[in-house]
């Protein structure tokens, strides 16, 4: 793994998805897990945990799927500002995605939220990901 802890884990999530799996441990900081509380609180998630062994912590997020085909509630999961190029931009200018049905998750100076506190505190910040 690399040093980009918000890569790892929207990578764990979108293979985990893919593999139908119930739920996926990534390592816990505290932007994974402002970023796992948001989607829990969207619904894209259907619990969220933390685990300890030895002096490690692990996120674990317990996947939702709806049907008998098990179609998952995350259909994209994108990583959007990286470390060789971090994206930042106004309230004004955070992007709608699907027209306001997916959501954008920017981490601001009041800390990461969704895409229509941002706009509704007027705030803007750096766009983390995108998730629909």
């Amino acid at each position: 793994m690399g040093n980009d802890t918000i890569a790892n884990m929207i990578t764990s999530v979108r293979n985990a998805n893919l593999g139908k799996r119930e739920t996926v441990r990534v390592p816990a900081n505290n932007t994974n897990k402002s970023i796992g509380k948001i989607l829990l609180q969207e619904g894209f998630v259907k619990n969220l945990g933390e685990l300890r062994e030895d002096t490690n912590n692990f996120l674990i997020l317990t996947l939702k799927y709806r049907g008998r085909k098990r179609e998952p509630y995350i259909t994209t999961l994108r990583r959007i500002s990286k470390p060789g190029l971090r994206l930042y931009y106004n309230y004004k200018e955070i992007p709608k995605i699907l027209g306001g049905m997916g959501v954008v998750i920017p981490s601001t100076s009041c800390g990461t939220m969704t895409d229509r506190e941002a706009r509704q505190k007027r705030i803007g910040g750096e766009i983390l990901c995108y998730v629909w």
